[in-house]
């Protein structure tokens, strides 16, 4: 395929604000080689994996090293009233940190610091940049983990700032939940702190939460207090079988609604496994599938598989396959993760526009069974994978990106399918954020009044318009 082209009718109406060359080298000279202008190292920093493909790139691109770094790159830019885009490990699905008014990337990657541990308080300190599996490895032999998992090895500034996911967030709850303190850097250049490591306050406002999903739009993440939770003494990960996606979507249900505390319940479906068995090199049995994982002390995790077990029978399911050594369950969720670069694979030189929404456990059934029923009509390629367990789920449409008809059928697919969600209590995005792609969609779900007061918010604290302008609604 030749190289993609996205319709500008799918960008929002934005204009590329100058960068003077004044400010390239007031930054030259404040940085030295941290700073770029390298066709290249822009390019880089100029693309995601989202449905946009023909933004410009930033004009520069900073490596900050430290909150000083990102302060007085805020700072020289608001002076020029330039964009300052926050930048992780580019791994946003909806166009979060594309420069679509021009400006600064601000690359936070090399403060990668896990600057303190408390143990004994089930707290850990990091700068932005860490990423989740880098925490993870260095918190392992404390017996500890930290439990959000995007399928991405995401920065943990980045998962902060679109309020991420994953896995196991039907027991462990999102970022919203685990994120106890902030240090920021303002539209001005100012440092902050939000929170305590205390493990709940009624001191003010809580800024810990407004800046935590509002994608770099309200200030720089550059640092983070972070809750950590024991190991588990007993992990056990079960596949179960079904022959419709109904029973498998069904059991999740009753799962959930009888209390049951599984860690982890995902949604795999047959045409996804296929695509997964290839790339990973497995043989699961390629029919619709739980994915599933229980914590607990060794009895718990028997009961509980048995209850969901009991479950599964009732709905049709198989007996259970256990993955019960640790480097059988890491083979597995890494299989998992790697879905969507398993489905991109299976069609080579496509482009996955990739959307999720969540909905109420109950309305589950509801919106996912009619949601598959119009994609098969509609002939596209897909994958569906889905964090079922907190009502979850995520479709990628593989499209050839130079097919203007594919493009639109796959767009109108991600809408039908939002305004499904909205229509039963749902939201257009569990955890991939707005960004560019869903922002019509926001303003469906929470309203023009909503809307203004966010727009209150962001002119109040960034009164220039500096900090990932376009980016979640327009001003």
């Amino acid at each position: 395929m030749n190289a993609p082209s996205t319709p500008t009718h799918l960008l929002p109406e934005v204009h590329q604000r100058p960068v003077p060359p004044a400010l390239i080298e007031a930054l030259r000279a404040r940085f030295g080689a941290q700073l770029s202008t390298a066709q290249a190292v822009r390019e880089q920093h100029g693309r995601d994996e989202s449905p946009f493909t023909n933004v410009p790139p930033p004009a520069a691109v900073v490596f900050a090293e430290s909150t000083a770094d990102v302060a007085d790159t805020v700072r020289l830019a608001a002076q020029h009233e330039v964009p300052v885009i926050p930048f992780g490990v580019g791994s946003s699905l909806e166009g979060h940190l594309l420069a679509v008014q021009g400006g600064i990337s601000l690359d936070v990657s090399r403060m990668n610091r896990v600057l303190a541990v408390n143990g004994e308080d089930l707290t850990v300190t990091v700068q932005p940049g860490v990423t989740r599996k880098q925490l993870n490895e260095a918190i392992k032999d404390l017996g500890l983990f930290f439990p959000i998992d995007p399928g991405a090895d995401a920065s943990l500034g980045g998962m902060a700032a679109t309020r991420a996911s994953g896995t196991n967030a039907v027991r462990y709850g999102t970022m919203r939940e685990n994120v106890l303190a902030l240090e920021v850097v303002t539209a001005s250049g100012e440092v902050i702190r939000t929170g305590t490591r205390a493990k709940k306050s009624s001191a003010g406002y809580d800024l810990t939460r407004l800046f935590v999903g509002s994608e770099g739009t309200l200030g720089v993440i550059t640092e983070l207090s972070l809750r950590v939770y024991p190991l588990p003494e007993g992990i056990s990960a079960a596949i179960c079988s079904f022959p419709t996606i109904a029973d498998a979507v069904q059991t999740t249900i009753e799962t959930i609604q009888l209390g049951v505390p599984i860690a982890r319940c995902e949604l795999i479906d047959a045409n996804t496994v296929k695509m997964v068995n290839a790339h990973s090199k497995l043989g699961l049995r390629e029919a619709h599938l739980l994915l599933m994982e229980f914590h607990g002390s060794p009895s718990s995790v028997k009961e509980q598989a048995e209850t969901v077990q009991a479950i599964a029978h009732e709905n049709h399911g198989q007996d259970f396959e256990w993955a019960s050594t640790p480097e059988e369950r890491t083979r597995l969720w890494t299989a998992r993760h790697n879905a969507y670069f398993a489905a991109v694979q299976s069609r080579p030189g496509c482009r996955a526009i990739s959307t999720d929404t969540c909905v109420p456990i109950s309305r589950l059934a509801d919106c996912l069974l009619d949601s598959v029923a119009e994609a098969d009509a509609s002939g596209i390629p897909y994958f569906l994978v889905g964090h079922v367990g907190d009502g979850n789920f995520h479709f990628g449409y593989l499209i050839d990106p130079n097919s203007a008809e594919e493009r639109a059928q796959a767009e109108a697919l991600n809408h039908q399918l939002v305004r499904r969600a909205l229509t039963l209590g749902g939201t257009c995005t569990g955890e991939h954020g707005v960004g560019l792609h869903k922002m019509d969609f926001l303003v469906e779900e929470a309203g023009a009044g909503t809307i203004e007061v966010m727009r209150t918010i962001k002119r109040a604290l960034d009164p220039k318009n500096i900090l990932n302008p376009g980016k979640i609604f327009q001003l």
